[in-house]
């Protein structure tokens, strides 16, 4: 039985590197380049406004008839399920095993990626559908159902896509978070798994079986305030570090474009140096700000607006703050403490969380170690109430029967005790394939839209500035 789970994992980790390989990031991060030149660059100029526009009491209003959630919540509760464990764990990773240049690469990939978010929430809102409770649902699957012409083909692109959902959201969006949080919670309090696992699996089931008013109201408070303390840790250790901070800017972008790795072990020609630096950046990046994957997109239908344009631009703001700003403070923490190449007692380079504790231990002392076990907790415990809505949505458009939503509450619920008690790596690579799956049909349909998403966008600036 051990030979066969053995031989399961390795053929799921082969599967896993083919589906997140060169060709995947390729087209996430093409599409985004398509549809940025498509839309003359109006994401990237309307950024500014759109930022603004988060913190504006507009944003907080829910007076429109189609929707449940605010603009603001709407967004809230899509970073919620994209700011996670990535935000630490993955940029540090990325900076070992591809170099400080790593970083400048997630920011490339963001920054196209910010146009895809763009059209993908946009898009969802458009074409959302009602259910049989009156409540507005969206995302790819309604995207592709509601406007592919060739119905066959619509329905298994759109089904594929709900599927591949469901299964990611019990890997990524629960397993994995779940056993971070308890990991981190046992290094930095001494709290055994099982009794964080049993308050995670309460808490959890409490709010998801509110709904999405409840998740969104829960996202609404996290998510800005476990932002504003990491942020703020982060920054400080920056800040104390500051005379390192050229050096460790210029580490990043000399590693990103040429060079030797100062850490992650890295050896031969120079082309191989770069091409890991674009390799990690680029799929950790994605991994962060899922812009491609389709899953904010989910959340987003809920919001109450009077315009799809108007609300993809508040939502693109996810994939800025998200990869541009959190995992920027990560980054630079990291270098400018001078802990990349650190190596433990064992003689292996500091990677992952280790990494990251070091970089805040460098300046908070122990206390560094708490900091980041609460950041993982508070991202983590987010994303799974984000990820748990887009699971639930997903299993409730293949069954059409709202009440599949409340037996999915159920077992999702209890998969929260099992993640944080179990380490299960082939439920983690059986996931993580379906959530690379997951970009498949959604970008099929953004490059069919994209003229569609283009005309709207037209359209929306020059009322708006009509009415100038």
């Amino acid at each position: 039985m051990d030979s066969f789970m053995d031989n399961l994992k390795a053929v799921l980790e082969k599967i896993d590197s083919v589906v997140w390989g060169p060709v995947m990031l390729v087209l996430l991060v093409g599409t985004g380049v398509f549809l940025t030149f498509k839309l003359k660059f109006v994401p990237w100029r309307r950024l500014p406004r759109a930022l603004r526009e988060i913190v504006s009491p507009e944003s907080r209003k829910t007076d429109h008839d189609a929707g449940q959630i605010s603009p603001f919540s709407a967004l809230m509760t899509t970073l919620a399920g994209t700011i996670g464990t990535g935000n630490i764990v993955g940029v540090a990773t990325a900076m070992v095993a591809g170099g400080p240049g790593a970083l400048v690469w997630m920011w490339i990939a963001a920054a196209f990626g910010i146009s895809t978010k763009y059209a993908e929430c946009a898009l969802a809102i458009k074409y959302r559908s009602v259910n049989e409770k009156g409540e507005p649902v969206g995302g790819p699957m309604y995207t592709i159902k509601n406007t592919f012409k060739n119905k066959k083909l619509a329905a298994v692109l759109a089904g594929a896509y709900a599927v591949f959902t469901v299964f990611a959201s019990f890997g990524i969006g629960n397993l994995s978070q779940a056993n971070s949080i308890s990991s981190s919670i046992n290094k930095a309090f001494s709290i055994p798994a099982p009794i964080t696992g049993v308050i995670l699996m309460i808490l959890t089931a409490v709010i998801i079986f509110g709904g999405i008013e409840s998740i969104s109201k829960v996202s609404s408070v996290i998510v800005p305030f476990m932002a504003v303390l990491y942020i703020t840790a982060a920054l400080t250790v920056v800040c104390v570090n500051y005379k390192n901070v050229p050096a460790g800017l210029g580490t990043i972008f000399s590693m990103a474009f040429g060079g030797k790795a100062i850490a992650g072990g890295l050896a031969g020609t120079l082309t191989a140096s770069v091409m890991y630096s674009i390799r990690y950046g680029v799929s950790r990046g994605v991994f962060s700000n899922e812009a491609g994957l389709g899953s904010a997109a989910i959340t987003a239908s809920s919001v109450s607006t009077d315009s799809h344009i108007k609300q993809g631009f508040i939502n693109m703001c996810g994939t800025f703050i998200d990869t541009i700003i959190v995992c920027t403070v990560t980054g630079l923490a990291i270098a400018s403490s001078g802990v990349l190449g650190s190596v433990d007692g064992k003689g292996e380079y500091l990677s992952g969380s280790d990494l990251t504790i070091a970089a805040f231990q460098s300046v908070f002392g122990k206390f560094g170690g708490i900091l980041v076990a609460i950041g993982i907790l508070l991202f983590a415990f987010s994303t799974i109430l984000g990820w748990e809505y887009q699971g639930e949505k997903s299993l409730e458009y293949l069954f059409k029967k709202p009440f599949y939503s409340y037996v999915y509450r159920v077992i999702f619920s209890v998969f929260v005790f099992v993640g944080s008690t179990v380490a299960l790596d082939i439920a983690w690579s059986f996931s993580d394939i379906a959530n690379g799956l997951m970009a498949i049909p959604n970008l099929i349909s953004l490059i069919a839209l994209s003229g569609v998403i283009a005309k709207d966008t037209e359209q929306y600036l020059k009322k708006a500035k009509s009415l100038k």
